[in-house]
Parts: structure tokens; C-alpha cells; sequence
């Protein structure tokens, strides 16, 4: 029997052999390795569904063992209790509620190195006593809220100007910035150099014809003016692009203009060019603002007030009630009040006088050593709003011999001391003059609780100047006065009344520590102040009365001639109520 062997493969079959083989065995290896990969799989989800449902069997069984009670009834929330926690940080702020961290201000320096910060109604101030004021070298001085101006114009701060800082030239104008972000001001260059206020525009108002502007640095000698034609006002924030109008007036500190032909909303700067030969040498510096179709002037839904009194105070909220209730009971309807920077919480005593129901207007007037302007500033303001305006101080009461005979104060008592009205005859009366007599501190070494017109009672013998009320369509275009008294128009006079028909009691000289209060500074434009070592013979100084605020021997005694106790009188008979009590301290 025969086999047959098999053929011998060549050596290019051997290859594809030993490769197929090789191919066989990776398949297998990779198949083996799927399927542990599957069986794992398999594996670890049968696990954890065997777990959680486990854990649902649990859970369900505790569930079913503690139900818990059903729902109530779906009823309204109740009303939020409103709590107050006053020590709790407030909720982040929105950008309504943050106060401007960095002012846009310009500063103006003035007596005593005192930086005035006028800040742009632009900013958003909700914390006004929040902040600080940073000059060039990164000196620093808290910057005081002094008040909001007229007309939505800006609020003013003070701060003082550091000594470090007044020993070289030129002096910057600080930032104002909130205390908190004091470090992080950028006090880099270009830095603006501090306004002075010896030349400067620093208020306007803008009246049916024209707008007036007060101006510091050009009048500055009482009675000696500069002609309007040495001027033109500017009406713009750019000199070269400016629209430029005549002046009309120039007396004193109070420039007219005419209005410029600008439409408009927006707020436009407005100064003075200086002219030379019909060339400008000079454009004054200015803080005032002109408002095209605004009219800055008070216009109320209300009838003209016969007669007002309006005043220039500095802390007087101490003397504020007796004041008003006595004049008030005699005839003045409104007390316009210009605020020169009081410090004494003047604020709540004329919100108190309103609340009883007087009628007490203050006016922010930053501006220092401005009196004569500020009483031309009141003439335009109240044009509106009144007739006839006192011009007093708050230490100045009007008195009438003939009224001792009168039980109660009546109404009509000022008003029957002006003309009678008759607008039609040559010899118009447009200002009442009223001589003052002058007290002195009788023996009183503070404050007299009961009311000035109670504690002093002895005054000097010769009656001393005089002040006026003035009706306001008589005024002359110019607004000049002299404190005590106005120019009027052509066609119209002043009237001097008797001192036995009427006569103001100026309690002047009063307690030592009050008078001591004067020493600040005055507040006429045209006066020196009391530390100043210049005309001691001035009628404006107190006789014997040195240049220092140093209480002088025998205080209390001086200035008594006359013992004059008429208006004590009168006005215990008006005004006292049970136990002795004055009308004035019963607040």
C-alpha cells in the first residue's frame, strides 16, 4: 500500500501561513478582551441597581412608618413687618444710590485759607458730610457741607487749605473725593490752579430782560465805579466762541447785561471781558452759570405779600423765633433769610417757625464779605413775591411809640407807617427810613433766655443811623445800596420818619460772649473787619473797642445812657404766656 505524502510548501506559502495564524491569534486575544470588558460592564450596573433600589426599599419603608402630616391650605402670605436695624450694612447699592466718588468741583480760595468747593449738580452727593478734600502733595483736610445754591446750582463745601500747602506757588485746586477712596485720588498733572477770590464772576441772575452778574476784584472802592463801556459779557466756556453782549450797569459788585439770543437748556458759563481801547485785556475767571430758557427768578402760585423782611444771618437760630414772631404779629408775611454759612443748626429753627405756620425762606449765600450784593440778589429774588421789603438784622426790631397803647399787636401796625397808596402822584414814596437806637449789653454778661427785647433795656442817647423799607418797583436798575438804604428811580423819593412815630431798637452791643461773635468777620463788601488795624475812628467800630476779640474792662456797663424799657413793656403785654413764659420760648 502506498501514501502520498503531501507537497512540501514553498517558502512564500509558509509566510501567508504563519501570518494568517499570527492574524487568528490577535483576533482571539481581542475578542476575549471585548468580552471581559463586557462582562464587567454588566457587572457593575447590575450593582448599583441592586443598590439603589435597596435604598429606594429603605427609604420607602421609613417613609411609610412616619407619614407626615397634610399640607395646610394655601393661604396669602402675610404683609412684611418693616423692621428697622440701623447697625446692619445696607444691600449692595445700585448705581442710583452711590454717592460720586470723585466731585466734579472747581475751588475757589478765600479769606482764613479757606478752600470754597463748589460741586456740579451733575454729581450724585447722598452723603454730602462723607467727604475729603486732597491737594497736590497728597495733604488732606475733610471737606465740611456748607450747602446746596440757589437754583440748583451746585453744592458748596469747605476745607481748609494746608499749611505745607501755602508755602509755594501756584496753589492747586484739591479733588474731593468720598473718605473712604481718599488714598486712591489721582492728584497727577495737569492740575488747575486755585480761583481767587478777588477776581471772580460768582453769581448771575437771569430776569425778563437781562441777566445780572456779581462780580469781586473791579468796583473795589465804594463809590467808584468802571463805566459799562469797559466791559462786555461772554456767554460761553470757550472766550473765542463766545456770544458777547453790552453792559448796561456797573456799580458795585453787580454788573447787567443783555441777554444773549441763545436757545436752550443747557448751562452756558457767563463773565466778563475787560476792555482796553475796544481790545480785551482781561476775561475774569467765573463760577456763574446762564441758562438760556431758564428764568432764575421765584415764581409761585400766590399773591404778592404786602410787606417782607429780608436778612443776612450768620448763627442766629438762638435769636431766630423772637424775630419773627414779634414782626409777624405787626405785619411782615414772609422772612426771606441769606444763610452766609451759618453753622448753628439754623436749618431746624426756621423748619420749626414753618411748621407753626410762618413763613421762612432761607437762601444759601456762600459768598463772604458780599452784604451790599446779596441785598441787590434779594431785591431781584423777591420781586416776585413781595411789595415792600425790610431790610434788618435779626438783632433789629421795629417799634412805634403809639403802639404801647394797643392790648394786642395787629396786622396792619407796620403797614400804617407807608404812604398810602397812589401810584399816580409826582412825590412817590418808594423807601421808609427809620432811624435806630443803639443798646447796649445792661448789665447782662450771657444771653437773656426771655428774648433780647426783655434783657436789654439800656441804650445809648443819640439815636445812630438808620434802616429802610423799600418798595421794589422803585429801586433803581443799578440795585446800589449801602446796606441801610437803596437808590431809587427818578421818580421816586424817600420818606425819613419821626423817631416818636417809629424807630428800630438795635440791640448791638449785647452780652459779651455774643458780641464776641462778631469778631468773625464782616459781612459788608466796603467794611474792614473788626481785626483789621485800619480807621479805628470808623463809625463801624464799637467805641473803645480794640482789634482783638478780648472782652474790654466793664463790658457789662457800657453804652448805657438811656434806660429804655418801652419795648419790654410792649412786648411782655403781647406776648407772655402763663408763668412768666415767652411766646418765643415756648418751642
Amino acid at each position: 500500500m502506498s501514501f502520498n505524502h503531501p507537497e512540501k510548501p514553498t517558502p512564500k506559502k509558509l509566510n501567508k501561513m504563519i501570518m494568517y495564524r499570527k492574524y487568528s491569534s490577535i483576533r482571539i486575544s481581542l475578542i476575549i478582551l471585548l468580552f471581559i470588558a463586557l462582562f464587567c460592564t454588566l457587572s457593575h450596573h447590575f450593582y448599583r441597581t441592586t443598590l439603589h433600589s435597596s435604598t429606594i426599599s429603605t427609604a420607602a419603608h421609613s417613609l411609610s412608618t412616619a407619614l407626615p402630616p397634610p399640607p395646610p391650605p394655601l393661604r396669602p402670605p402675610p404683609a412684611p413687618e418693616i423692621v428697622s436695624l440701623p447697625n446692619l450694612p445696607s444691600p449692595l447699592p445700585t448705581l442710583q444710590s452711590v454717592s460720586t466718588p470723585i466731585l466734579k468741583a472747581v475751588s475757589i480760595l478765600i479769606p482764613d485759607w479757606e478752600v470754597l468747593v463748589i460741586a456740579s449738580p451733575e454729581n450724585s452727593i447722598l452723603e454730602p458730610r462723607n467727604y475729603t478734600c486732597v491737594f497736590s502733595n497728597k495733604e488732606k483736610s475733610p471737606a465740611r457741607f456748607a450747602g446746596e445754591l440757589p437754583f440748583r446750582r451746585g453744592t458748596a463745601f469747605k476745607c481748609e487749605f494746608p499749611a505745607r500747602n501755602r508755602r509755594r506757588l501756584p496753589f492747586f485746586q484739591p479733588q474731593v473725593v468720598r473718605t473712604e477712596e481718599r488714598e486712591r485720588a489721582d492728584i497727577s498733572p495737569p492740575l488747575k490752579e486755585l480761583l481767587r477770590w478777588n477776581f471772580i464772576v460768582y453769581d448771575s441772575f437771569t430776569t425778563e430782560n437781562d441777566v445780572v452778574l456779581l462780580v469781586k476784584g473791579v468796583n473795589n472802592r465804594q463809590g467808584v465805579n468802571r463805566p459799562p463801556s469797559d466791559f462786555n459779557c461772554l456767554f460761553d466756556d470757550d472766550p473765542l466762541t463766545a456770544v458777547k453782549t453790552s453792559v448796561t450797569s456797573s456799580i458795585q459788585e453787580v454788573f447787567r447785561c443783555l441777554r444773549p439770543n441763545i436757545k436752550g437748556n443747557r448751562p452756558i458759563a457767563a463773565t466778563l471781558e475787560i476792555l482796553e481801547d475796544n481790545r480785551t485785556v482781561a476775561v475774569i475767571p467765573s463760577l456763574a452759570k446762564y441758562v438760556p430758557d431758564e428764568r432764575l427768578t421765584v415764581e409761585f402760585n400766590e399773591s404778592k405779600s404786602f410787606i417782607c423782611a429780608c436778612t443776612m444771618v450768620y448763627n442766629v437760630a438762638k435769636f431766630l423765633r423772637e424775630w419773627v414772631i414779634y414782626h409777624n404779629n405787626i405785619g411782615v408775611e414772609k422772612f426771606i433769610l441769606y444763610d452766609n454759612d451759618s453753622d448753628d443748626d439754623l436749618r431746624s429753627a426756621v423748619e420749626e417757625l414753618n411748621r407753626e405756620g410762618f413763613d421762612v425762606r432761607t437762601v444759601y449765600w456762600a459768598w463772604p464779605k458780599t452784604q451790599e450784593a446779596g441785598f441787590s440778589h434779594c431785591a431781584l429774588y423777591s420781586n416776585q413775591i413781595c411789595n415792600w421789603v425790610a431790610f434788618l438784622d435779626v438783632d433789629e426790631f421795629l417799634f412805634s411809640p403809639p403802639w404801647l397803647e394797643s392790648y394786642r399787636p395787629k396786622s396792619d401796625m407796620l403797614r400804617s407807617l407807608l404812604p398810602k397808596e397812589g401810584h399816580d402822584r409826582p412825590d412817590r414814596v418808594g423807601q421808609v427810613s427809620i432811624r435806630c437806637n443803639e443798646f447796649g449789653p445792661s448789665n447782662l454778661t450771657a444771653h437773656p433766655l426771655d428774648g433780647v427785647t426783655q434783657g436789654y433795656t439800656c441804650r445809648r442817647r443819640i439815636d445812630q443811623r438808620h434802616k429802610s423799607i423799600v418798595l421794589l418797583d422803585a429801586l433803581d436798575n443799578s440795585l446800589l445800596n449801602v446796606i441801610h438804604h437803596f437808590k431809587l428811580k427818578d421818580d421816586y423819593k424817600t420818606s425819613q420818619i419821626d423817631p416818636n412815630q417809629a424807630i428800630v431798637n438795635h440791640y448791638k452791643y449785647q452780652a459779651w460772649p455774643e458780641f464776641q461773635a462778631k469778631f468773625r468777620r464782616r459781612v459788608s463788601a466796603y467794611v474792614i473787619d473788626w481785626r483789621q488795624n485800619l480807621n479805628p475812628m470808623s463809625n463801624d467800630r464799637a467805641p473803645g473797642l480794640g482789634f482783638e476779640a478780648v472782652e474790654p474792662p466793664g463790658w457789662p456797663q457800657r453804652f448805657c445812657e438811656v434806660q429804655d424799657d418801652r419795648m419790654k413793656v410792649l412786648t411782655r403785654r403781647w406776648f407772655e404766656l402763663n408763668d412768666s413764659v415767652m411766646a418765643w420760648q415756648s418751642a
